[in-house]
């Protein structure tokens, strides 16, 4: 089956100390009203508009301040576009890197004969140099991107149907037309859908026609199991990081942008490595912060004391865990 990096990584939590929470609430039962500041749709991206209106019509359906997409589509192009809303619009950031999917239909200008198409593709996967096309929205000069992975489904004459999973910021239009020219024939991408973006798959996806019903039925009605079906809490965005939980007596010190440090924690996942971005949670699964990780898994592990994550970006709200003397 093909995976992306991340979805390789078998974690395991390690326990430092047994702890429990009297404070915070499970994140999927936030009232619709906080879901909406701190949520995340999984949009399924219509042909037509760019992300940024895409992103400007979620905005004027929930009636929110803000909301911000990851990941552009270009207009044609449909499909999965996480939209984060209101209050962790910053959200998308850990997103942009995180590695993509896609299914692309390629027109072959020319016929090639299958085996040639299949044997060239093995070819084309791994580490590849690629220069962006001249209408693009990074500086144009030639840098290397991975192809983790390159499956044909359909060969129909000279259109070729492939699943591709790759870093962020591969132009699959570009790999079109570079492998057209790799058999001397030309090519060009006819269509394009990502059905992957970081953790969120295509099976997740909502219309803006399924938003906007579920909205009007959650104001008209007080309905809430479409408007919950459409809006996830922000932590599903993280979950393809690191994961760390920790006392509440750190909760508040952390929200107020302090570091992490050893002695606030209460467990934590395997394999995380030195420099990761992590993501820090309370014991009840709110998402705290997101921050770099100082120690490696063993680390967290065998020390007693020293900082462990910095660098945080801070999303649980001030005030809501009781301040502690105790230092974390």
């Amino acid at each position: 089956m093909s995976k992306l990096p991340f979805e390789k990584i078998e974690r395991e939590i390690v326990v430092r100390e047994e702890a429990e929470s009297e404070n915070g609430s499970d994140p999927y039962a936030r009232k619709v009203e906080d879901l909406i500041d701190y949520g995340i749709i999984i949009l399924n991206k219509p042909q037509g508009p760019t992300s940024h209106q895409v992103s400007d019509y979620v905005k004027k359906i929930l009636k929110l301040k803000k909301a911000g997409h990851s990941g552009t589509l270009d207009p044609n192009v449909c499909g999965v576009l996480p939209v984060a809303l209101n209050k962790v619009t910053r959200i998308v950031q850990v997103l942009l890197n995180a590695g993509k999917e896609y299914i692309c239909l390629m027109h072959l200008h020319s016929a090639v004969p299958e085996e040639k198409i299949k044997a060239e593709i093995e070819k084309y996967v791994g580490e590849i140099d690629q220069l962006p096309p001249i209408k693009s929205a990074v500086k144009r000069q030639w840098r290397k991107r991975n192809i983790y992975y390159l499956e044909v489904l359909e060969i129909d004459g000279q259109d070729v149907l492939f699943k591709m999973g790759c870093q962020a910021g591969t132009y699959v239009r570009k790999y079109c037309h570079d492998f057209g020219k790799r058999l001397n024939v030309g090519a060009h991408m006819q269509e394009l859908v990502r059905t992957k973006a970081g953790p969120f798959k295509f099976e997740q996806r909502v219309s803006l026609h399924d938003l906007k019903d579920a909205y009007d039925e959650y104001l008209e009605n007080g309905s809430e199991e479409w408007i919950r079906k459409c809006i996830l809490p922000v932590e599903v965005a993280v979950s393809h990081l690191g994961s760390i939980w920790v006392h509440d007596s750190a909760v508040d010190s952390l929200a107020h942008g302090a570091q992490l440090s050893v002695p606030g924690v209460v467990k934590f996942e395997t394999k995380i490595k030195r420099g990761n971005i992590v993501a820090v949670f309370t014991l009840k699964g709110e998402l705290v912060c997101i921050g770099k990780a100082k120690m490696n898994s063993d680390d967290m592990k065998r020390e007693e004391k020293g900082v462990c994550v910095a660098e945080t970006k801070v999303f649980i709200p001030r005030g809501v865990y009781p301040k502690w003397e105790k230092n974390i």
